[in-house]
């Protein structure tokens, strides 16, 4: 029973770090994987890098915007860091 309370704070500890740090940050990542799986020809986005561009193209792992008239430049799905939406 004393090894059970010695351990109480451990454990209150790692449960506290559950919530204030694992939990968000899977969180978070399950909210950005979502948002480079829904996106689509037309959108315009910022990518990881800060680069502003509407996607011209979508591939399996990429994707190309255009980021001026005639430049296109492709990049991974994992560099796309938001979508923009029209009132921002």
């Amino acid at each position: 029973m004393d090894q059970l309370i010695g351990l109480a704070p451990i454990l209150l500890m790692f449960v506290a770090m559950w919530f204030i740090l694992i939990r968000p940050a899977k969180k978070r990542q399950q909210q950005t994987q979502n948002m480079q799986n829904s996106l689509q020809r037309g959108d315009k986005v910022i990518t990881i890098g800060g680069l502003h561009g509407v996607i011209d193209a979508i591939e399996d792992t990429a994707v190309t915007l255009k980021i001026a008239d005639n430049v296109r430049v492709k990049f991974d799905r994992q560099a796309i860091g938001r979508v923009v939406n029209e009132n921002q």
